[in-house]
């Protein structure tokens, strides 16, 4: 959802808090439009990012509840494009997207990110989105880490125009999160991060 964390994808770069360069798009275009969305599923957080350290960010379609996102309209190859980074590839090339567009999944692979979903359509263009072949009741459910999650937080407040304490609130309670973290110390960890302390 944020837009900083979105141009490391598309132009090649490095987040702020993150261990990782991204070789970015063939065509580093920014994205035509962005809408905030709400999807129905989950957002929790499991395994080990090798970028953040920590549990890392899926998304269970199949979940009960709401996952505030961002829609980003993008071509096809700047999606394939972002895929390759998540997936480990190098960019270049295109995605067979007809099974998740007409069944709305398709495991591409085993890896964490591999998975591509297509939960709706926004104004007659599908809507997809990447994340692991497993549901929340298979994963191995992992704690994030304050940088990480103040990626994504800073996504709900540009996006969504939530508070930072509507954004640690909701953080705070998905699952691999609530273990670690209160809404009370994530909200403390996000600003101090966003002071500089």
């Amino acid at each position: 959802m944020c837009t900083e964390r979105l141009a490391c994808y598309l132009r090649g770069g490095r987040a702020p808090g993150g261990s990782r360069t991204h070789s970015g798009c063939r065509d580093a275009r920014p994205p035509e439009r962005a809408e905030p969305v709400v999807l129905p599923g989950l957002l929790y957080f499991a395994l080990e990012s090798a970028v953040w350290g920590g549990g890392m960010a899926f998304y269970d379609p199949a979940g009960v509840g709401e996952v505030p996102a961002r829609a980003h309209l993008l071509t096809t190859g700047q999606f394939g494009d972002i895929a390759a980074q998540e997936m480990h590839r190098e960019p270049g090339s295109e995605l067979l997207l007809a099974r998740a567009l007409g069944v709305g999944r398709d495991r591409l692979g085993p890896g964490r990110y591999e998975t591509l979903v297509c939960p709706g359509f926004l104004d007659g263009i599908p809507v997809l989105t990447f994340t692991a072949p497993d549901a929340l009741a298979d994963a191995d459910l992992a704690t994030p880490r304050a940088a990480y999650l103040r990626t994504i937080a800073a996504g709900l407040v540009q996006a969504h125009g939530w508070s930072l304490w509507r954004a640690a609130d909701y953080l705070s309670t998905r699952p691999g999160a609530a273990a670690r973290w209160s809404p009370a110390t994530l909200l403390w960890a996000l600003e101090d991060m966003a002071g500089g302390g």
